[in-house]
Protein backbone atom coordinates (compact mmCIF):
# COMPACT_ATOMS: atom_id res chain seq x y z
CA UNK A 1 0.00 0.00 0.00
CA UNK A 2 1.89 3.41 -1.03
CA UNK A 3 1.07 6.40 1.46
CA UNK A 4 2.97 8.62 -0.28
CA UNK A 5 3.10 11.02 -3.33
CA UNK A 6 3.10 9.54 -6.91
CA UNK A 7 7.24 10.22 -7.98
CA UNK A 8 6.12 10.31 -11.20
CA UNK A 9 3.63 13.34 -11.11
CA UNK A 10 4.94 16.84 -9.97
CA UNK A 11 4.15 17.89 -6.75
CA UNK A 12 1.48 19.92 -6.05
CA UNK A 13 -0.06 22.44 -3.11
CA UNK A 14 1.01 21.79 0.81
CA UNK A 15 -1.62 21.19 2.59
CA UNK A 16 -1.64 21.63 6.32
CA UNK A 17 -4.00 19.37 8.65
CA UNK A 18 -5.25 20.44 12.47
CA UNK A 19 -6.72 18.24 14.95
CA UNK A 20 -7.65 21.11 17.39
CA UNK A 21 -8.16 20.98 21.08
CA UNK A 22 -10.85 19.66 23.83
CA UNK A 23 -12.36 22.57 25.71
CA UNK A 24 -14.77 20.99 27.84
CA UNK A 25 -14.99 19.99 31.66
CA UNK A 26 -13.50 16.89 31.58
CA UNK A 27 -11.64 14.44 28.60
CA UNK A 28 -9.95 11.42 28.43
CA UNK A 29 -7.90 9.59 25.09
CA UNK A 30 -9.71 6.57 24.87
CA UNK A 31 -8.12 5.52 21.79
CA UNK A 32 -8.65 8.97 20.10
CA UNK A 33 -6.67 9.33 16.86
CA UNK A 34 -8.06 12.43 14.01
CA UNK A 35 -8.82 9.11 11.67
CA UNK A 36 -10.76 10.75 8.99
CA UNK A 37 -8.63 13.74 8.96
CA UNK A 38 -5.50 11.04 8.17
CA UNK A 39 -7.63 9.36 5.73
CA UNK A 40 -7.76 12.58 3.90
CA UNK A 41 -4.07 13.37 4.30
CA UNK A 42 -3.56 9.86 2.29
CA UNK A 43 -6.06 10.49 -0.34
CA UNK A 44 -4.54 13.96 -0.93
CA UNK A 45 -0.91 12.47 -0.94
CA UNK A 46 -2.35 9.89 -3.80
CA UNK A 47 -3.24 13.36 -5.96
CA UNK A 48 0.32 14.63 -5.12
CA UNK A 49 0.18 17.02 -2.28
CA UNK A 50 2.58 17.37 0.70
CA UNK A 51 0.97 16.54 3.63
CA UNK A 52 1.79 18.14 6.97
CA UNK A 53 -0.16 17.60 10.52
CA UNK A 54 -0.10 19.73 14.02
CA UNK A 55 -2.27 17.34 16.69
CA UNK A 56 -3.08 19.98 19.39
CA UNK A 57 -4.22 16.70 21.35
CA UNK A 58 -1.01 14.88 21.22
CA UNK A 59 -0.16 13.88 24.43
CA UNK A 60 3.95 13.24 23.12
CA UNK A 61 4.59 16.50 21.86
CA UNK A 62 8.55 16.86 22.11
CA UNK A 63 7.81 20.57 23.06
CA UNK A 64 5.30 20.05 25.98
CA UNK A 65 8.17 18.55 28.09
CA UNK A 66 9.40 21.83 29.08
CA UNK A 67 5.98 23.46 29.68
CA UNK A 68 5.79 22.98 33.30
CA UNK A 69 2.09 21.37 32.69
CA UNK A 70 1.74 17.69 34.53
CA UNK A 71 2.76 15.05 32.10
CA UNK A 72 -0.28 13.02 31.06
CA UNK A 73 -0.28 9.70 32.57
CA UNK A 74 -0.65 7.00 29.45
CA UNK A 75 -1.09 3.27 29.64
CA UNK A 76 0.43 0.46 27.09
CA UNK A 77 -3.16 -0.15 25.79
CA UNK A 78 -2.82 3.65 23.99
CA UNK A 79 -4.92 5.11 26.11
CA UNK A 80 -4.37 7.68 28.97
CA UNK A 81 -4.92 11.37 29.92
CA UNK A 82 -3.94 14.59 27.92
CA UNK A 83 -2.41 17.78 28.60
CA UNK A 84 -4.48 20.14 30.63
CA UNK A 85 -4.67 23.81 31.48
CA UNK A 86 -7.62 25.26 33.32
CA UNK A 87 -9.24 28.26 31.34
CA UNK A 88 -11.75 30.66 31.45
CA UNK A 89 -15.26 29.24 31.12
CA UNK A 90 -16.97 30.48 27.92
CA UNK A 91 -19.91 32.82 28.59
CA UNK A 92 -23.17 30.49 28.68
CA UNK A 93 -21.33 28.02 30.90
CA UNK A 94 -19.70 31.13 33.98
CA UNK A 95 -22.65 29.73 35.95
CA UNK A 96 -21.09 25.81 36.40
CA UNK A 97 -19.11 25.53 38.98
CA UNK A 98 -16.23 23.00 37.51
CA UNK A 99 -13.29 23.65 36.06
CA UNK A 100 -12.85 24.32 32.17
CA UNK A 101 -10.05 23.15 30.48
CA UNK A 102 -8.48 23.27 27.20
CA UNK A 103 -6.99 19.52 26.75
CA UNK A 104 -4.02 19.48 24.19
CA UNK A 105 -0.77 21.55 23.66
CA UNK A 106 0.03 25.02 24.58
CA UNK A 107 -1.45 27.54 22.37
CA UNK A 108 2.18 28.79 22.39
CA UNK A 109 3.66 25.39 21.20
CA UNK A 110 0.56 25.22 18.21
CA UNK A 111 1.92 29.00 17.56
CA UNK A 112 5.11 28.16 16.95
CA UNK A 113 3.97 25.00 15.02
CA UNK A 114 2.28 27.20 12.74
CA UNK A 115 5.07 29.55 11.87
CA UNK A 116 7.12 26.38 10.63
CA UNK A 117 4.49 26.17 7.69
CA UNK A 118 4.37 29.33 6.31
CA UNK A 119 4.64 27.69 2.66
CA UNK A 120 0.79 26.04 2.81
CA UNK A 121 -1.19 26.88 0.73
CA UNK A 122 -4.12 25.20 2.36
CA UNK A 123 -5.22 24.47 6.16
CA UNK A 124 -7.55 21.62 6.99
CA UNK A 125 -8.79 21.57 10.12
CA UNK A 126 -11.57 18.78 11.56
CA UNK A 127 -13.75 18.90 14.61
CA UNK A 128 -15.60 16.31 16.76
CA UNK A 129 -18.12 17.06 19.31
CA UNK A 130 -20.79 20.00 18.83
CA UNK A 131 -19.91 21.48 22.21
CA UNK A 132 -15.75 21.15 21.97
CA UNK A 133 -16.37 24.15 19.22
CA UNK A 134 -14.41 26.74 21.36
CA UNK A 135 -11.10 24.76 21.15
CA UNK A 136 -11.80 24.88 17.20
CA UNK A 137 -12.49 28.71 17.39
CA UNK A 138 -9.59 29.60 19.25
CA UNK A 139 -7.21 27.12 17.05
CA UNK A 140 -8.96 29.49 13.63
CA UNK A 141 -7.94 32.79 15.60
CA UNK A 142 -4.04 31.48 15.91
CA UNK A 143 -4.12 30.62 12.30
CA UNK A 144 -5.83 33.83 11.50
CA UNK A 145 -3.23 36.39 13.51
CA UNK A 146 -0.18 33.46 12.80
CA UNK A 147 -0.46 32.77 9.05
CA UNK A 148 -3.12 35.18 8.19
CA UNK A 149 -2.87 34.57 4.23
CA UNK A 150 -3.69 30.57 4.01
CA UNK A 151 -7.38 29.71 4.09
CA UNK A 152 -8.78 27.34 6.22
CA UNK A 153 -11.32 24.57 5.55
CA UNK A 154 -13.09 23.00 8.66
CA UNK A 155 -15.28 19.74 8.45
CA UNK A 156 -16.18 16.98 11.08
CA UNK A 157 -18.82 16.02 13.03
CA UNK A 158 -19.42 19.79 14.67
CA UNK A 159 -18.95 21.10 11.04
CA UNK A 160 -21.89 18.90 9.73
CA UNK A 161 -24.00 18.73 12.76
CA UNK A 162 -24.23 22.50 13.29
CA UNK A 163 -23.18 23.71 9.49
CA UNK A 164 -24.74 27.21 10.24
CA UNK A 165 -23.19 28.10 13.31
CA UNK A 166 -20.02 26.41 11.88
CA UNK A 167 -20.35 28.67 9.21
CA UNK A 168 -21.26 31.97 10.60
CA UNK A 169 -19.11 32.14 13.73
CA UNK A 170 -16.18 29.83 13.54
CA UNK A 171 -14.08 32.17 11.17
CA UNK A 172 -13.30 29.39 8.67
CA UNK A 173 -12.99 30.41 4.82
CA UNK A 174 -14.66 27.24 3.53
CA UNK A 175 -16.88 25.22 5.96
CA UNK A 176 -17.68 21.48 4.80
CA UNK A 177 -20.70 18.89 5.63
CA UNK A 178 -20.81 15.54 5.83
CA UNK A 179 -17.84 13.22 4.29
CA UNK A 180 -14.70 15.44 3.06
CA UNK A 181 -12.97 13.57 0.39
CA UNK A 182 -14.85 14.65 -2.96
CA UNK A 183 -15.72 18.00 -1.25
CA UNK A 184 -12.05 18.60 -0.71
CA UNK A 185 -10.68 17.51 -4.35
CA UNK A 186 -13.55 19.65 -6.05
CA UNK A 187 -12.40 22.41 -3.67
CA UNK A 188 -8.82 22.29 -4.71
CA UNK A 189 -9.92 22.31 -8.38
CA UNK A 190 -12.36 25.65 -7.58
CA UNK A 191 -9.73 27.37 -6.04
CA UNK A 192 -6.14 26.40 -7.46
CA UNK A 193 -7.36 24.92 -11.07
CA UNK A 194 -5.83 21.24 -9.51
CA UNK A 195 -6.39 18.37 -11.44
CA UNK A 196 -7.33 15.68 -9.65
CA UNK A 197 -5.64 12.60 -10.28
CA UNK A 198 -7.04 9.83 -8.00
CA UNK A 199 -10.77 9.65 -6.43
CA UNK A 200 -11.73 6.44 -4.50
CA UNK A 201 -14.66 4.30 -5.86
CA UNK A 202 -17.30 6.04 -2.71
CA UNK A 203 -18.82 2.36 -2.75
CA UNK A 204 -15.72 0.66 -2.10
CA UNK A 205 -14.24 1.65 0.83
CA UNK A 206 -11.01 -0.28 0.46
CA UNK A 207 -10.33 1.58 -2.77
CA UNK A 208 -9.10 4.41 -0.48
CA UNK A 209 -5.46 4.20 0.99
CA UNK A 210 -4.46 3.75 4.67
CA UNK A 211 -4.59 6.84 6.77
CA UNK A 212 -1.24 8.70 7.19
CA UNK A 213 -0.66 7.43 10.22
CA UNK A 214 3.56 7.86 9.92
CA UNK A 215 2.14 12.03 10.30
CA UNK A 216 1.56 11.04 14.09
CA UNK A 217 4.28 11.61 16.65
CA UNK A 218 4.08 8.38 18.71
CA UNK A 219 1.89 5.43 17.74
CA UNK A 220 0.94 3.81 20.79
CA UNK A 221 -2.02 2.95 19.00
CA UNK A 222 -3.84 2.80 15.86
CA UNK A 223 -7.66 2.68 14.83
CA UNK A 224 -8.89 0.74 11.96
CA UNK A 225 -12.17 1.01 10.85
CA UNK A 226 -14.04 -1.84 9.08
CA UNK A 227 -17.29 0.07 7.83
CA UNK A 228 -18.82 3.66 7.65
CA UNK A 229 -22.54 4.29 8.54
CA UNK A 230 -24.76 2.14 10.62
CA UNK A 231 -27.68 -0.37 9.43
CA UNK A 232 -29.58 1.08 12.73
CA UNK A 233 -31.46 4.39 13.32
CA UNK A 234 -31.49 4.76 16.82
CA UNK A 235 -32.87 8.06 17.60
CA UNK A 236 -30.67 9.63 19.85
CA UNK A 237 -27.85 9.09 17.63
CA UNK A 238 -26.23 11.02 14.71
CA UNK A 239 -24.60 8.03 12.50
CA UNK A 240 -26.88 8.32 9.60
CA UNK A 241 -26.65 11.90 9.21
CA UNK A 242 -22.67 11.64 9.45
CA UNK A 243 -22.58 8.84 6.71
CA UNK A 244 -25.87 8.05 5.07
CA UNK A 245 -25.67 4.23 4.27
CA UNK A 246 -24.07 1.64 5.32
CA UNK A 247 -20.63 0.26 3.75
CA UNK A 248 -18.25 -2.54 4.41
CA UNK A 249 -15.15 -3.17 3.73
CA UNK A 250 -13.52 -6.50 2.89
CA UNK A 251 -12.86 -8.63 5.77
CA UNK A 252 -9.76 -9.89 3.89
CA UNK A 253 -8.26 -6.39 3.31
CA UNK A 254 -8.58 -5.12 6.55
CA UNK A 255 -6.59 -8.04 8.38
CA UNK A 256 -4.64 -7.00 5.56
CA UNK A 257 -4.06 -3.48 6.90
CA UNK A 258 -3.82 -4.64 10.80
CA UNK A 259 -0.70 -7.09 9.75
CA UNK A 260 0.72 -4.25 7.80
CA UNK A 261 0.76 -1.64 10.51
CA UNK A 262 1.33 -4.07 13.32
CA UNK A 263 4.44 -5.21 11.26
CA UNK A 264 5.69 -1.87 9.77
CA UNK A 265 5.55 0.03 12.86
CA UNK A 266 5.56 -2.54 15.95
CA UNK A 267 2.15 -1.61 17.70
CA UNK A 268 0.23 -4.18 18.93
CA UNK A 269 -2.92 -1.73 20.25
CA UNK A 270 -5.66 -1.63 17.73
CA UNK A 271 -8.88 0.10 18.40
CA UNK A 272 -12.62 0.12 16.42
CA UNK A 273 -14.73 2.73 16.04
CA UNK A 274 -17.07 0.90 13.99
CA UNK A 275 -20.59 1.47 14.96
CA UNK A 276 -21.83 -2.42 13.81
CA UNK A 277 -18.55 -4.15 13.69
CA UNK A 278 -20.67 -6.95 14.94
CA UNK A 279 -23.68 -6.85 13.01
CA UNK A 280 -24.15 -10.14 10.60
CA UNK A 281 -21.25 -11.46 12.10
CA UNK A 282 -20.47 -14.06 9.13
CA UNK A 283 -19.81 -10.81 6.73
CA UNK A 284 -17.36 -8.92 9.04
CA UNK A 285 -15.85 -10.21 12.48
CA UNK A 286 -16.18 -14.04 11.81
CA UNK A 287 -14.11 -13.62 8.46
CA UNK A 288 -12.07 -11.04 10.14
CA UNK A 289 -11.58 -13.14 13.42
CA UNK A 290 -10.32 -16.53 10.59
CA UNK A 291 -7.41 -14.04 8.87
CA UNK A 292 -6.42 -13.04 12.46
CA UNK A 293 -5.92 -16.43 13.84
CA UNK A 294 -4.36 -17.31 10.09
CA UNK A 295 -1.81 -14.76 10.76
CA UNK A 296 -0.79 -15.49 14.38
CA UNK A 297 -0.36 -11.54 14.99
CA UNK A 298 0.32 -10.62 18.41
CA UNK A 299 -2.13 -7.56 18.96
CA UNK A 300 -4.69 -6.70 20.89
CA UNK A 301 -7.77 -4.76 20.26
CA UNK A 302 -10.32 -2.24 22.08
CA UNK A 303 -14.15 -1.56 20.99
CA UNK A 304 -14.85 1.36 23.39
CA UNK A 305 -17.82 2.72 20.81
CA UNK A 306 -20.65 0.44 22.11
CA UNK A 307 -21.34 -2.93 20.39
CA UNK A 308 -24.10 -5.30 19.08
CA UNK A 309 -24.29 -7.42 21.84
CA UNK A 310 -27.69 -9.05 20.35
CA UNK A 311 -24.98 -10.86 18.02
CA UNK A 312 -23.39 -12.33 20.75
CA UNK A 313 -23.37 -16.25 20.85
CA UNK A 314 -21.09 -18.74 22.55
CA UNK A 315 -18.70 -19.86 19.99
CA UNK A 316 -17.96 -15.58 18.80
CA UNK A 317 -17.48 -14.86 22.45
CA UNK A 318 -14.46 -17.16 22.86
CA UNK A 319 -13.24 -16.60 19.81
CA UNK A 320 -13.15 -12.75 20.84
CA UNK A 321 -11.56 -14.02 23.77
CA UNK A 322 -9.46 -15.57 22.25
CA UNK A 323 -8.03 -13.15 18.90
CA UNK A 324 -7.08 -10.36 22.12
CA UNK A 325 -10.32 -8.63 21.93
CA UNK A 326 -9.46 -6.87 25.37
CA UNK A 327 -11.73 -3.43 26.24
CA UNK A 328 -15.35 -4.87 25.02
CA UNK A 329 -18.36 -2.19 25.78
CA UNK A 330 -21.30 -2.37 24.73
CA UNK A 331 -24.52 0.08 23.94
CA UNK A 332 -27.18 -1.34 25.96
CA UNK A 333 -28.61 2.19 27.01
CA UNK A 334 -32.22 1.08 29.05
CA UNK A 335 -33.75 -1.96 30.55
CA UNK A 336 -36.82 -0.03 30.07
CA UNK A 337 -39.07 -2.00 27.29
CA UNK A 338 -41.27 1.00 25.96
CA UNK A 339 -37.62 3.44 25.99
CA UNK A 340 -36.27 0.00 24.22
CA UNK A 341 -38.38 0.09 21.47
CA UNK A 342 -38.89 4.17 21.59
CA UNK A 343 -35.03 4.30 20.57
CA UNK A 344 -34.80 1.77 17.71
CA UNK A 345 -35.12 -1.55 19.44
CA UNK A 346 -31.63 -2.63 18.25
CA UNK A 347 -31.13 -4.77 21.55
CA UNK A 348 -33.52 -6.80 24.00
CA UNK A 349 -33.14 -7.64 27.88
CA UNK A 350 -32.00 -11.20 27.17
CA UNK A 351 -30.31 -10.48 24.92
CA UNK A 352 -27.85 -8.89 27.08
CA UNK A 353 -28.19 -11.66 29.63
CA UNK A 354 -27.25 -14.29 27.00
CA UNK A 355 -24.62 -12.26 25.70
CA UNK A 356 -22.84 -11.87 28.93
CA UNK A 357 -23.75 -15.73 30.02
CA UNK A 358 -21.73 -16.57 26.74
CA UNK A 359 -18.64 -13.71 27.41
CA UNK A 360 -17.79 -14.66 30.99
CA UNK A 361 -17.97 -18.33 30.27
CA UNK A 362 -15.16 -17.60 27.76
CA UNK A 363 -13.37 -15.89 29.62
CA UNK A 364 -14.29 -12.49 30.49
CA UNK A 365 -14.42 -10.71 33.83
CA UNK A 366 -17.44 -8.27 34.85
CA UNK A 367 -15.24 -5.38 35.56
CA UNK A 368 -14.07 -6.36 31.38
CA UNK A 369 -17.91 -6.05 30.48
CA UNK A 370 -18.40 -2.29 30.32
CA UNK A 371 -22.42 -1.88 29.37
CA UNK A 372 -23.45 2.18 28.86
CA UNK A 373 -26.43 3.14 30.05
CA UNK A 374 -27.80 6.32 28.33
CA UNK A 375 -29.13 8.51 31.15
CA UNK A 376 -30.83 12.11 30.83
CA UNK A 377 -32.61 11.53 27.80
CA UNK A 378 -36.27 13.93 27.15
CA UNK A 379 -38.44 12.93 29.90
CA UNK A 380 -36.67 9.72 31.83
CA UNK A 381 -37.17 9.25 35.19
CA UNK A 382 -34.45 8.19 38.28
CA UNK A 383 -35.96 4.94 38.55
CA UNK A 384 -35.83 3.78 34.61
CA UNK A 385 -32.03 4.30 35.38
CA UNK A 386 -31.94 2.63 38.56
CA UNK A 387 -33.45 -0.18 37.24
CA UNK A 388 -31.13 -0.79 34.60
CA UNK A 389 -27.92 -0.53 36.70
CA UNK A 390 -29.26 -2.75 38.56
CA UNK A 391 -30.26 -5.49 35.44
CA UNK A 392 -26.86 -4.91 34.07
CA UNK A 393 -25.04 -5.80 37.32
CA UNK A 394 -27.78 -8.45 37.66
CA UNK A 395 -26.62 -10.12 34.48
CA UNK A 396 -23.04 -10.17 35.85
CA UNK A 397 -21.50 -7.03 33.98
CA UNK A 398 -20.45 -3.27 34.53
CA UNK A 399 -22.68 -0.31 34.11
CA UNK A 400 -21.21 2.56 32.71
CA UNK A 401 -23.46 5.89 32.64
CA UNK A 402 -23.64 7.54 29.34
CA UNK A 403 -24.69 10.98 29.58
CA UNK A 404 -27.27 11.90 26.40
CA UNK A 405 -25.99 14.98 24.86
CA UNK A 406 -28.75 16.39 22.18
CA UNK A 407 -27.64 16.04 19.06
CA UNK A 408 -29.22 18.09 15.89
CA UNK A 409 -31.11 15.94 12.61
CA UNK A 410 -31.78 12.92 15.53
CA UNK A 411 -35.39 11.48 15.83
CA UNK A 412 -34.95 12.61 19.33
CA UNK A 413 -33.76 16.42 18.58
CA UNK A 414 -36.89 17.79 18.60
CA UNK A 415 -38.29 16.81 22.06
CA UNK A 416 -34.86 17.54 23.63
CA UNK A 417 -35.46 20.63 22.22
CA UNK A 418 -38.92 21.16 23.54
CA UNK A 419 -37.65 19.67 27.00
CA UNK A 420 -34.23 20.91 27.44
CA UNK A 421 -34.10 24.39 29.66
CA UNK A 422 -31.07 25.14 27.89
CA UNK A 423 -31.48 26.95 24.36
CA UNK A 424 -30.06 23.94 22.79
CA UNK A 425 -31.60 25.09 19.83
CA UNK A 426 -28.80 27.96 19.19
CA UNK A 427 -26.06 26.96 21.49
CA UNK A 428 -24.02 24.12 21.14
CA UNK A 429 -22.32 24.97 24.45
CA UNK A 430 -25.16 23.67 25.95
CA UNK A 431 -25.14 19.96 24.17
CA UNK A 432 -22.34 19.25 26.72
CA UNK A 433 -23.63 16.30 28.30
CA UNK A 434 -22.07 16.98 31.32
CA UNK A 435 -24.93 19.91 32.15
CA UNK A 436 -27.58 16.71 31.63
CA UNK A 437 -28.60 18.94 29.33
CA UNK A 438 -32.42 17.00 29.23
CA UNK A 439 -32.68 16.37 32.80
CA UNK A 440 -36.01 17.38 34.70
CA UNK A 441 -37.38 17.35 38.51
CA UNK A 442 -37.26 13.86 38.79
CA UNK A 443 -33.80 13.09 37.45
CA UNK A 444 -32.20 16.43 38.19
CA UNK A 445 -28.45 17.02 37.86
CA UNK A 446 -28.66 16.86 41.99
CA UNK A 447 -29.84 13.01 41.84
CA UNK A 448 -27.47 11.80 39.16
CA UNK A 449 -24.50 13.04 40.68
CA UNK A 450 -25.46 11.22 43.47
CA UNK A 451 -26.48 7.95 41.85
CA UNK A 452 -23.11 8.37 39.74
CA UNK A 453 -21.00 8.34 42.87
CA UNK A 454 -23.26 5.52 44.42
CA UNK A 455 -21.95 3.49 41.33
CA UNK A 456 -18.50 4.33 41.66
CA UNK A 457 -17.79 3.81 45.02
CA UNK A 458 -19.78 0.01 44.61
CA UNK A 459 -22.68 1.11 46.76
CA UNK A 460 -25.96 -0.18 46.09
CA UNK A 461 -28.09 2.43 43.82
CA UNK A 462 -31.29 2.17 45.51
CA UNK A 463 -33.46 5.66 45.10
CA UNK A 464 -31.52 9.07 45.72
CA UNK A 465 -32.67 11.05 48.41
Amino acid sequence: MNLHCDKNQPMSRKILLINPWIHDFAAYDFWIKPLGLLYLGSLLRKNNHRIDLIDCLDPFHPQMAASGLKKPRRYASGDGKFYRQIIDKPAPLKWVDRSYCRYGILPDVFAAELKMHRDADMILMTSMMTYWYPGVFEAIRIIKDTLPQIPVVLGGKYATLCYDHASNFSGADYVIAGAGEKHILDLLEKVFSEKTLFVPDENNLDSCPYPAFDLISKTGQLPVITSRGCPYRCSYCSSHILTPGFRRRDPVKVADEIEYWHRKTGVVNFSFYDDALLVNPEAMIVPLLDELQRRNLSCQFHCPNGLHLREITKELAERLYHAGFKTIRFGFETSDLDRQRQTGGKVKNEELRQAVEHLKNAGYKTEDLGIYLLCGTPGQTVREVINSIEFVQECGAKPLLAEYSPIPGTAMWQEAVACSPFDILHEPLYHNNSLLPCGNDDFSFARYTELKKKLKNGSRTGAPS
